[in-house]
């Protein structure tokens, strides 16, 4: 068992709350365990000026850990500059809904997702992908019926993230802070519910890993994002889009 009584492929509890604010079309609560981010969505009618006139819509993504999400406080990014984890971190987010989005089927408009993380514990990045995808469905509702074809689906599938890690020479899933911190090695893995992978980040923070080590952490990936996946499509109930 793990320091806080999980089995080695079990996830922290997990815990959706669509509609957490009024004023974006889409918004989610997210819980994994103590680590909390708020996902919200919001719609423009226009894309980037590289994208004006193509025929095509956008979406990306912002990511903030708020000053009192962490000890000791995290200082504000002021004035749009934002550190390299952060930047990273946003780029992976907008990364991840693209790869399951058709951008022509949305339009010349953007859709921007904003993961602000209220409490840190530990798989901040990978819970703002899952949360995420949530708030994008609900904000594609809203616009359903503006669409250049209402019946084309911008998204083609869902898409969910999780972390794993080699901890104490085992590999376990859903790494909270105290077990990211003590990893040989850690693992972001997104991957669609089709199966397919968008990324995996994989890192020997302590230690080398073998191919039978990287197969073992991917299938043990491959098993948390489906409970994922399962969680979002009960989130969304009928608004689930996915067959």
């Amino acid at each position: 068992m793990r320091h806080d009584a999980r089995r080695p492929d079990e996830l922290r509890p997990v815990r959706i709350e669509r509609f957490f604010t009024r004023a974006a079309p889409g918004s989610v609560l997210i819980q994994a365990g103590r680590t909390i981010v708020l996902a919200t969505a919001s719609v423009e009618a226009q894309v980037p000026a590289w994208l004006a006139g193509k025929g095509q819509g956008w979406i990306t993504a912002e990511y903030a850990m708020l000053p009192g999400s962490t000890q000791p406080r995290k200082p504000r990014e002021r004035s749009g500059r934002v550190d390299g984890r952060t930047s990273e971190i946003q780029r992976l987010v907008g990364r991840s809904l693209r790869a399951i989005a058709d951008l022509e089927a949305l339009g010349e408009r953007t859709i921007t997702l904003d993961c602000d993380v209220l409490e840190a514990d530990g798989g901040t990045r990978t819970l703002a992908v899952t949360g995420a995808l949530v708030a994008l469905v609900d904000a594609v509702a809203s616009i359903r019926q503006t669409l250049p074809d209402p019946t084309r689906h911008p998204l083609r599938d869902s898409v969910a993230a999780v972390s794993v890690g080699m901890v104490d020479g085992r590999p376990v899933l859903d790494l909270d802070y105290d077990e990211d911190s003590r990893a040989a090695v850690d693992m972001n893995v997104v991957m669609t519910s089709g199966g397919r992978f968008v990324e995996v980040q994989g890192t020997g923070e302590r230690a080398t890993f073998t191919s039978d080590e990287l197969v073992a952490l991917v299938e043990l990936a491959r098993s948390g994002i489906r409970q994922l996946l399962d969680l979002q499509r009960q989130a969304l109930g009928e608004a689930w889009p996915f067959g």
